[in-house]
Parts: C-alpha cells; sequence; structure tokens
C-alpha cells in the first residue's frame, strides 16, 4: 500500500503481530524508511491507517551497522513511547528482507534487542525489554480506575494487588477474579482516559490467572485513541515483571498470555524470565497482511 502525505508517497507495510492468522493478532503498519517524514506526517499516517500503533523505521545510530535501526511508534493520536506489538511486526518485516538473526532496535524507551528466527515455517521474534520496575498504584487511583470499568472491588482477585508496571511504557495491572468479568468489558472511555493522562499510563492491563504461569488479558487503551488492543507486547513485559516482582512465577517462568479472543483477535503472546536478568522477554509470531 502507499499513501500519499506531504512528505510524498510512502510505502506501508501491514502485519499482524502475535498470531499466525490474518483474522487474528494485532495489526501494524510498518514504514521501513521513514527519514523523510516529520512527526505530523507520521501521526496522519497512524491516523489514516487506524491501527492501535505503527512503527516508523530510519537508519540507527551506528551507520557501519546493517541490522540496527531507529523506531518511532504512533497511536492514531500521539506518539508512544514503546510498542511491542508494531517491535514484533517490524522485527518480521526486516526478518524477511534482511534474514532471520538480531536485530538492535533503538526507541525512545531505550534500546531494545530483538532475534528473529524461523519456526514451522513462521518467523518470530523474541524482544528484550528494557530494564523494568513495578510500584504500588494509590488506592484512591486503584478506585478511580475500578469506577471507570464498572468494576467492583469485590471482583478483584486479592491474589494479584494492583500494581503499575514499567518496561519501555507505563501500565496498570487489574486483575479480576474470575474469567466471566474479564470477558465483559463496557467502560468509561473519557472518565480512564483522564485517569490514564494523569497517571502517565499507556494501558491498564486487565488479567485473569487460568494456571500457574497461563493468563488472560485485556487492554483498554484509550490514550491512543482505541478502545481496546488485541495484543499489547509493552503491556506483557510490564506484566512479566509485574509476576516476579510478587513472587507469582519462578524467576525462570515461561508466561503464556491469551489477549484478544473477547474481541475476535485472537493473539499469543509468550513472556520469558531469566535468573539473573532483570529484563523481560516477550515472544510473537507476525505475518503481513
Amino acid at each position: 500500500m502507499t499513501m500519499s502525505q506531504s512528505a510524498g508517497t510512502t510505502e506501508v507495510l501491514h502485519y499482524t503481530a502475535f498470531s499466525t492468522s490474518p483474522s487474528g493478532g494485532n495489526g501494524a503498519g510498518v514504514v521501513l524508511d521513514a527519514a523523510a517524514l516529520d512527526d505530523a506526517d507520521m501521526v496522519a499516517i497512524a491516523a489514516e491507517l487506524g491501527y492501535s500503533e505503527s512503527a516508523f523505521v530510519t537508519p540507527g545510530p551506528d551507520p557501519e551497522d546493517a541490522r540496527s535501526f531507529t523506531l518511532r511508534f504512533f497511536s492514531p493520536k500521539a506518539e508512544v513511547g514503546f510498542c511491542g506489538h508494531a517491535t514484533v511486526a517490524t522485527a518480521v518485516a526486516l526478518g524477511e528482507r534482511l534474514g532471520t538473526g538480531d536485530f538492535g532496535f533503538h526507541t525512545s524507551a531505550g534500546h531494545v534487542p530483538v532475534t528473529v528466527r524461523e519456526q514451522d515455517g513462521v518467523l518470530k521474534a523474541t524482544l528484550t525489554s528494557v530494564a523494568p520496575r513495578v510500584e504500588d498504584a494509590a488506592p484512591a487511583d486503584v478506585t478511580e480506575a475500578l469506577a471507570a470499568l464498572g468494576w467492583q472491588a469485590e471482583e478483584l482477585d486479592a491474589a494479584l494487588p494492583p500494581r503499575i508496571a514499567f518496561a519501555g511504557v507505563r501500565h496498570l495491572v487489574l486483575a479480576a477474579g474470575t474469567r466471566e468479568r474479564l470477558a465483559r468489558l463496557d467502560y468509561d472511555f473519557d472518565r480512564l482516559l483522564r485517569l490514564m493522562e494523569r497517571l502517565d499510563l499507556t494501558t491498564v492491563q486487565l488479567v485473569w490467572r487460568e494456571g500457574p504461569a497461563v493468563f488472560h488479558v485485556r487492554d483498554p487503551f484509550p490514550v491512543g485513541g482505541v478502545v481496546e488492543d488485541a495484543a499489547t507486547g509493552a503491556a506483557a513485559a510490564a506484566f512479566g515483571a509485574y509476576a516476579r516482582a510478587l513472587a507469582l512465577v519462578p524467576d525462570d517462568a515461561r508466561l503464556t498470555l491469551h489477549q484478544g479472543h473477547d474481541m475476535g483477535r485472537p493473539s499469543l503472546l509468550e513472556v520469558d524470565l531469566r535468573p539473573g536478568d532483570p529484563r523481560v522477554r516477550v515472544t510473537g509470531a507476525a505475518i503481513a497482511v
């Protein structure tokens, strides 16, 4: 697809990430040559595409490194500090053109190494997050989030307390006590948006724990102008840090996150924790659509 903007005609690739089917995953636009675009061009392209985020690629800071790139991410409304699914989509797009192996992505959140490999005929990318952190969520902010969501405090899972988790951008983690509670999502868009802007949140990650290392997640994303994200790699990385900080899983765990099912876009995100390494690795497939 090409699209006319003030900077000229821009080639936009279309991928879906965290799925091997065009009917699943989270769509992203990928512009592999964004050097001629300014900020207004990029947000205009992202808005026209309508994906939750799109990635814009320019050469990395080392001109001698052909596998080093600078990535910027835009939602239909504004620039986003980091986006996992667009990172995975970009890595796979580059892997198809430059071959599998390691890439270095420079983002406003920091340096993000990514490895692309082929598995069963499909390319999968593993991103390694920046150093994460987890902090307490103020009770008044949790109360306001629940009110915006239309949830009751007693519907939460007390074993997974609310926290704000960061692995590139900030997410409020709230755990539902039942799968049924997670499945019913009808929130006050403007009220949640105001809270998220005040707390500098990218998404609210809503979680239900199916098993020791299996979770179902949903991510309202009003700050991006999107009701819900179908697959959120940045939130998955932040959740891995959350799970480790609260000792919900071992230090060497692999978590499986199912997302997008309730909105008809099933997505699969794999989250790996390694002993002695605070960073979180998130793996997913991506295909051109």
